[in-house]
């Protein structure tokens, strides 16, 4: 009853898994694109860099101010005439209300302002580097869980020819047995075999059922969905080391982002020499005044009109805190510059080390599928002398095991090729999505 039990319970599993929607890989990509988390927040990001890019912001600009100010009082007053007489009044109201409107610009600070104005456009540049950088990655791990899903279901597809075939041996040992030519003890050790192979898949199965919960949280979606995905993994097999190397230094996001991050500690420098040189603003503005007094010589007064002048400061001394500047700048811009070759050799290591794996793997692939080739042969002539009796239940489960394994390994190699693929891919930026 309890075989029965789980016998049931694995094809309600099984034709479940079958009727299941297919997941293609371009529309979990898409998918991830339009949900994934991180990918929001580097596209947020980027469009604040672009807000931040603009003349104004690099104080290319005027500034025009519209102020008022209203200053009004109540005073006991006594005034003393030129004559020694005296005036005094209780309670004497005063008003000033001045308003207009003032025009401020900086005209020239040692052309700090320009280089400004080209780093806040290399930041924009470095935001959108970032945010391809973000998508490579998580476009990536798409890939990546994808394709362990498609493993996954291979080697269910494995674990369920190995429980088809146990199911054959145990009833071949149980016709045997009927017709008095096996012992129980063979019956009972095919049932021992099919239940092993029941609870591998078990497990198979709840390594899988995670793994799409894994792959619904990157896509930012219901972990709940359910779906399946394709039974084969492609491998592309034409990669070019050389060629790979060309691809990342024009497209590895990470690297254009640090030759990004030198080409701002150069622009920042030029902002810091800038300072050694003169500071010229103009101003101007239309202005209305009006004031009264209840006690003095000019009760009331009212104007208007245009006020304009410039301003001009040069620096001579300043306790060498321009020189200090500079030299910070230089050391900031010469990390800047160790970072960007320091991520080059990185880059050309890790492609070289990824490549050399690929290859590898894709000379496994090959063996392993002779494997299963000759794994298959073999077990087709173990299971026809099996059934006639001229070999053992022992040798016949070696077979058996023996054609598993070799299932399995091939979808691991398969597998293993395709992580590195998609790495050497991500890694020279040509992966496509």
């Amino acid at each position: 009853m309890k075989n029965y039990i789980y016998s049931t319970l694995l094809i309600l599993i099984v034709f479940q898994l079958k009727a299941q929607s297919v997941l293609k890989l371009e529309d979990a990509v898409k998918i991830a694109f339009e949900n994934n988390y991180d990918i929001k927040i580097a596209a947020n990001n980027l469009k604040i860099d672009e807000s931040n890019s603009s003349s104004g912001n690099a104080g290319m600009l005027p500034a025009i101010n519209a102020t008022i100010v209203n200053n009004n009082s109540i005073q006991n007053i006594t005034q003393t005439q030129g004559d020694g007489s005296q005036k005094s009044l209780n309670g004497a109201k005063n008003i000033a209300l001045n308003y207009g409107v003032g025009l401020d610009w900086t005209i020239f600070d040692g052309l700090k302002m320009f280089a400004k104005r080209e780093q806040l456009k290399v930041l924009q540049k470095q935001g959108e580097a970032e945010l391809k950088m973000t998508i490579f990655t998580k476009v990536s791990e798409v890939y990546s869980t994808y394709f362990n899903l498609v493993q996954q279901q291979q080697q269910l597809a494995a674990i369920d020819t190995a429980i088809v075939i146990s199911n054959q041996r145990l009833t071949t040992a149980q016709n045997r047995f009927t017709i008095g030519k096996s012992s129980k003890l063979e019956v009972l050790n095919a049932q021992v075999d099919l239940n092993t192979d029941t609870s591998l898949q078990l497990v198979q199965l709840e390594m899988y059922q995670n793994t799409k919960l894994i792959l619904n949280e990157i896509l930012a979606r219901d972990i709940a969905t359910e779906f399946k995905v394709v039974d084969e993994i492609s491998i592309d097999d034409k990669l070019v080391l050389q060629d790979l190397k060309a691809l990342a230094v024009k497209q590895n996001a990470q690297l254009q982002a640090q030759i990004l991050a030198k080409n701002s500690s150069e622009l920042q420098l030029k902002q810091v020499k800038a300072g050694r040189y003169p500071t010229v603003k103009i101003n101007s503005g239309y202005n209305f005044s009006h004031t009264e007094a209840s006690l003095g010589f000019v009760t009331q007064s009212q104007g208007k009109g245009l006020t304009y002048g410039f301003s001009a400061e040069l620096p001579i001394f300043n306790g060498f805190y321009q020189s200090r500047n500079e030299k910070i700048a230089k050391f900031q811009l010469d990390n800047a510059n160790i970072v960007v070759q320091q991520q080059q050799k990185a880059l050309e290591s890790q492609l070289t080390s990824a490549f050399q794996s690929y290859q590898t793997n894709l000379q496994l692939t090959k063996i392993e599928e002779k494997n299963v080739f000759i794994a298959k042969q073999n077990l087709d002539i173990t299971l026809a002398k099996f059934k006639i009796g001229t070999i053992t239940p022992v040798e016949y489960r070696t077979a058996q095991s023996n054609y598993v394994q070799a299932l399995v390994r091939f979808s691991n190699v398969q597998f293993q090729t395709k992580l590195h693929e998609i790495s050497l891919k991500e890694l020279s930026g040509s992966l496509g999505f």
